[in-house]
């Protein structure tokens, strides 16, 4: 009994024994589950390094060269077929996206008539046609001549004829039609404007204000081509200058997104208005030519010199107008006719959109977009934004696939259609997926031009987004510079003094609605970005590069003139891709709030100088809003303090991903729907549009400038009110950015 027991003791003990050990040695020491560590993952510098490597020259080249093989101008044929191509692109199975899809919206477009051509002629009494403008561009290569160049067009222009004596109105803005009219009734006259200073719909809605029946629009050589308009030697195809014929096309309209569907998604049962109720387009025909027609239009006006300031490129002065031409012309006592035959059609367009799943946050969104769609062959304007964006997708899609990288964060990319006629298919997206984008989307990058020369780096952003932007560039070779960074190259082209960093680059605000951020920022308040490498502009003074919108923007243009070797492709890609990951990767979002508040502070010393005194004499304080500007200047000062004190591998989850909510948040909270009623889709009260040219809030600004014209104690009242707008939307983004309760 007792040998039992001593046997029984042994064996519990050996069996005991093994336990242990099993339990010791067949059970891991850290038995937590793998996602914890992916949880409190960083950005990986290393992968960045191998991002940057692989961002490659050759493969640009190429994206560009099939992009533009033919015209691509929304809906056309050509514009199916680069959907197809980026489709492709990103469904491939060894370098794509998790997923690829196509996205249509029916829209509301406007296109000349190809069985009528617009027409522009100089007509005498018997109506006999003294001259004809031109209705194509002259070819110098085979792209001109491909039939599906568009004739040069207004979009939106409304169909119809006009005849009048010709007037010469400068840039077709309020002030050149109100000084014009002094001297001149323009009633039933057409004016002849050029490009700049209003936009282009605004210069035949200025117009029709005064009487005017139609209007031309043209490039002056002084302002795109330093003066140059010989196209024996000095314009394209011998430089990047704009020819002789060369006519920038357009959209005149004032409104971003579908003009019939305001504030939803374009779908095909949705509710649409008239096309007779749209507003914020041309009342009257209006039509873009080339600076060799305009040349002999303005040479040869009658009546007094026009302004210093109104005088051009041509080697004649520049007259007002008679109104007409002079006695001495050959088109003496003879009138100006538009015969315009626009129409409007409602067709399907695409967005072709592409995804890559994030592993930790896939329901936090970084939106990386450009338009696809062209006027003509569009080699800059998009297709250089389009090459780029393909190869951050390949070298990013390829990691993805040989189970290299997965981010974070989700990364949503979007190639846009018809954005030429006015940021269509990204708007409709943002209208379609508003509620959604609102709560989940970390930041917007827009790269539509990524090059307009190759000078330098320029970049707009929310003031947020400025130190991410700062340590990309640094990371990045300047072209043709191992020994020099994007960011040093930068700052020696255009800089600023901050209070808080010293010299650095300026980054611009992203004010307007100049491409598809404009959705993102002033109707969503989602933080952005676009950039792009553009030129030396102590150099020239070309408004924009020259080739802009017309049929001369080819692969040749671009490849010869504008980027000979793609470095300054490289240099974005590289630039953008590497704040993409950032964005996508960070545990914590790179955002710094205090540069928002030195922005915010910026804005309130000019606002204090310019409206105060007065102000203070209708009673109308503005220590409200310094207050709000100071408590923005804490609260971000405290919640940098948070970041900087926190151990962040060792937080918990929630704690960063409430911080990452504030720093996403924030900019939510300037939105103020009601703020800009006569202003489509502007509803962030820091970064609207203003039109007062005065760098400080918006509301604010064109609220003054309009009181003081008026002297009305009703708009007296609205300077009061938008005061108060933006006290309480800072106060509001205060509030975010400190702790929860």
């Amino acid at each position: 009994m007792i040998k039992e027991v001593v046997i029984g003791t042994l064996c519990g003990a050996v069996v005991l024994t093994i336990g242990i050990l099993i339990g010791h040695f067949g059970i891991k020491k850290n038995s937590a589950p793998s996602w914890v560590n992916d949880v409190s993952k960083d950005v990986d510098e290393n992968l960045i390094k191998q991002f940057l490597s692989e961002v490659d020259t050759v493969q640009l080249q190429e994206n560009l060269r099939e992009l533009t093989k033919v015209p691509h101008m929304a809906t056309s044929p050509g514009d199916k077929q680069t959907v197809q191509f980026v489709l492709k692109r990103w469904q491939d199975p060894e370098s794509g996206l998790d997923k690829a899809w196509q996205q249509e919206y029916k829209v509301y477009l406007s296109f000349p008539n190809p069985d009528n051509p617009n027409k522009v002629t100089v007509v005498n009494p018997s109506n006999s046609v003294l001259f004809t403008v031109r209705e194509r561009e002259k070819p110098y290569s085979p792209d001109q001549e491909d039939p599906e160049v568009v004739q040069p067009f207004a979009a939106y222009s409304p169909p119809g004829n006009a005849m009048g004596k010709l007037v010469y109105a400068n840039q077709g803005k309020p002030s050149d039609y109100h000084l014009l009219n002094q001297t001149i009734d323009l009633r039933g006259t057409i004016a002849i404007t050029r490009y700049g200073g209003a936009g282009r719909g605004a210069k035949a809605i200025n117009a029709a204000a005064f009487g005017v029946v139609g209007v031309l629009v043209y490039t002056d050589p002084l302002d795109i081509n330093d003066g140059f308009m010989s196209d024996t030697n000095e314009t394209y195809p011998h430089s990047w200058y704009l020819p002789p014929t060369g006519v920038e096309r357009g959209s005149y309209n004032k409104d971003f997104g579908d003009l019939l569907t305001p504030y939803l998604a374009a779908k095909e049962e949705t509710y649409r208005i008239s096309p007779e109720d749209i507003t914020g387009i041309p009342p009257i025909p209006t039509q873009p030519i080339g600076f060799e027609d305009a040349y002999r239009l303005i040479c040869e006006l009658d009546g007094k010199k026009a302004p210093d300031e109104w005088q051009g490129g041509f080697n004649c002065t520049y007259n007002f107008g008679g109104p007409g031409f002079k006695p001495t012309s050959s088109f003496n006592n003879s009138d100006v006719k538009l015969e315009i035959f626009n129409q409007g059609k409602i067709l399907n367009s695409s967005n072709v959109m592409g995804v890559i799943r994030g592993s930790v946050e896939p329901d936090r969104y970084v939106i990386y977009g450009n338009h696809r769609d062209s006027w003509v062959h569009g080699a800059i304007d998009p297709s250089s934004g389009t090459a780029v964006m393909l190869e951050i997708t390949r070298v990013l899609g390829r990691m993805v696939k040989q189970g290299k990288w997965r981010p974070r964060r989700s990364i949503i990319f979007g190639s846009w259609g018809a954005e030429e006629f006015g940021l269509i298919g990204s708007a409709e997206y943002t209208e379609e997926y508003f509620t959604k984008l609102s709560e989940r989307t970390v930041g917007y990058i827009n790269v539509d031009i990524s090059v307009f020369a190759n000078a330098t780096l320029s970049a707009s952003a929310m003031p947020s987004m400025q130190s991410v932007i700062f340590k990309a560039t640094k990371q990045v070779s300047a072209p043709g510079s191992d020994s020099t960074s994007v960011y040093d190259n930068w700052i020696r082209y255009s800089n600023r003094t901050s209070p808080a960093h010293g010299i650095i680059p300026r980054v611009r605000y992203l004010n307007g609605a100049g491409s598809d951020y404009a959705a993102f920022v002033h109707y969503l308040g989602i933080a952005s970005i676009d950039m792009s490498y553009t030129y030396d502009k102590s150099k020239t003074n070309a408004r924009i590069y020259p080739a802009y919108h017309t049929a001369y923007d080819t692969f040749d243009y671009a490849s010869k003139f504008i980027d000979p070797g793609f470095v300054s492709h490289q240099a974005v890609g590289r630039s953008a891709g590497n704040i993409l990951i950032r964005l996508a990767d960070s545990l914590l979002l790179p955002f710094n709030c205090n540069d928002y508040a030195e922005s915010l502070e910026d804005y309130l010393n000019t606002a204090v100088t310019l409206y105060e005194a007065q102000l203070k004499a209708k009673d109308i304080s503005m220590e409200p809003l310094k207050n709000a500007v100071a408590n923005f200047r804490r609260a971000a000062e405290q919640l940098d303090k948070v970041i900087q004190s926190s151990d962040l591998a060792n937080e918990t989850p929630l704690n960063i991903r409430k911080i990452n909510d504030q720093l996403m948040l924030m900019d939510r909270a300037f939105l103020n729907p009601l703020a800009f009623p006569d202003e489509y889709g502007f509803r962030h009260v820091i970064w609207a549009s203003s039109s007062s040219g005065k760098a400080t809030f918006p509301g604010i600004a064109d609220a003054f400038a309009q009181a003081e014209s008026s002297g009305s104690s009703t708009d007296w009242k609205k300077v009061h009110y938008h005061v108060s707008v933006v006290t309480q939307a800072i106060e509001g983004a205060a509030d975010m950015l400190n702790e929860v309760i």
